[in-house]
């Protein structure tokens, strides 16, 4: 039940419980401490009245005057009550014989060190015991009872713990007040936070949670938020113009395809005029479906999937089998390709190789005719980094950051020729890197741009 409550309510019931526990624990002590006074006080009374009956005992000279001077020192004494015998034979009593019938009608007795306690008739007793030497030639020593009667000492007991509990009530009561008063008021900055929270929305991505103005441990919290809505602005911005951008990217062979089919359907066509079209149509059909494809295999490799083959991967010999396969390629343009130094990685070979791939099909693309492409591998300590060198044209800094966005090219007009992709290489390239636990980087200037891939070393 108490996991329904809320926050502000489970504090004011662990502080009043709190509090009800330590103001009992101290009434219990306080009520205890009185009592044991009260105990000392008559421990200390009764032992005078026995002390004092000794010593008249000591100076009497027989009965008749032990028994005179016992009266005139006893009888005038309120709440005290004793009693002298020698053996069944009672030498003298003073006349409250009901606190000295003990034995009859007793409810409670119970001996607490050398006093005994008892209650009769609803009134309370305290008693002590001892012993005299009798006056005269008496055979044995006279016993000596002295009892107290405590009544005024239960009575303010009674009071003083009925008010001691009405106090811890009243207590109770208000501390659970201020309890909740200083909840309510130590939680405000929450409700701000949820306040804050609740007003978010793809309007205002960019509010955030004030972390200055909270308490300290409030801060974290604070902070975590802001982390969180810093992502979802990020995301959510990428998911923009990723929406913005696949819509172009869509639009542009379909309406290439809807008007190529309207115009040959405007009037009549030769067989050869239909080829034509329809030639044209199925080379965006294709750019269409390497595209969904690619958006199928980035989607794949961004969602965190586990390698599906990893195994060690000698970087050196996939660069080798690339080069044999763009040797055509770049021969046509007469670029020359190098290879230089030598690594091994863990990791899935095919996704690898893709990777490598659209580096070096991007590279011989921007490459100018008859400038090299240097590929260099530098095996570190913890990591293996393969870098792609080409010339050409120095790409602007602010444009680095963003080569490896989805859809991204540095070219604002968005040509689409034949031999381009749709713009999915290198984000491709960089979903496998991180797949792998590594990442894709870039750099230009001198005329030379560098695209690097890091790899955790396989001995990392």
């Amino acid at each position: 039940m108490i996991d329904r409550l809320s926050l502000t309510a489970r504090v004011v019931v662990l502080f009043t419980l709190i509090s009800a526990s330590i103001l009992l624990g101290l009434g219990w002590l306080i009520s205890a401490s009185v009592e044991r006074h009260f105990v000392d006080l008559d421990r200390a009374a009764l032992q005078d009245k026995l002390h004092l009956i000794q010593e008249i005992g000591a100076e009497s000279a027989d009965r008749a005057d032990l028994v005179g001077r016992l009266a005139e020192v006893l009888n005038s004494h309120k709440d005290l009550a004793a009693r002298i015998q020698l053996g069944s034979d009672v030498i003298y009593a003073t006349p409250d014989t009901a606190a000295l019938a003990m034995g009859d009608g007793v409810n409670d007795k119970s001996p607490v060190e050398d006093l005994i306690f008892w209650t009769r008739n609803g009134l309370s007793y305290r008693a002590l015991e001892g012993e005299m030497v009798a006056p005269g030639a008496a055979p044995a020593p006279l016993s000596i009872l002295v009892v107290l009667n405590t009544q005024h000492h239960a009575r303010f007991m009674a009071i003083f713990q009925k008010t001691l509990m009405i106090y811890v009530v009243v207590a109770t009561l208000l501390s659970g007040a201020l309890g909740w008063l200083a909840a309510h008021s130590g939680l405000r900055p929450l409700r701000k936070m949820k306040t804050q929270a609740h007003s978010v929305n793809i309007k205002n991505l960019d509010q955030r949670m004030p972390v200055e103005s909270v308490p300290i441990e409030m801060a974290d919290l604070a902070r975590t938020l802001n982390d969180m809505f810093q992502r979802l602005q990020i995301d959510f911005q990428r998911l923009t113009e990723f929406s913005s951008d696949l819509a172009h990217e869509l639009r542009t062979p379909i309406c290439n395809m809807l008007t190529e089919t309207q115009v040959g359907l405007s009037q009549k066509r030769t067989v050869s005029q239909h080829e034509e079209i329809l030639a044209s149509n199925s080379e965006e059909l294709q750019r269409l479906t390497r595209m969904v494809s690619d958006m199928l295999y980035l989607a794949t490799t961004e969602n965190g999937i586990s390698l599906p083959n990893p195994e060690p991967v000698v970087l050196e010999e996939e660069v080798s089998a690339l080069f044999d396969f763009y040797e055509a390629l770049a021969e046509e343009k007469h670029i020359a390709l190098s290879l230089k130094g030598s690594g091994t990685t863990r990791g899935d070979r095919l996704m690898i190789r893709r990777a490598i791939s659209n580096l070096m099909s991007n590279a011989l693309r921007h490459a100018p005719p008859g400038e090299p492409i240097d590929v260099f591998i530098d095996h570190g300590e913890s990591e293996v980094t393969l870098h792609m060198v080409n010339g050409g044209s120095d790409i602007p800094k602010s444009i680095l950051p963003r080569l490896f966005d989805r859809f991204y090219r540095a070219d604002s007009a968005r040509a689409h020729p034949a031999a381009e992709g749709a713009g999915l290489g290198l984000s491709i390239t960089q979903a496998i890197m991180k797949a792998h636990g590594g990442k894709a980087t870039a750099s230009s200037q001198g005329g030379r741009t560098t695209f690097s891939l890091h790899f955790p070393s396989s001995a990392a």
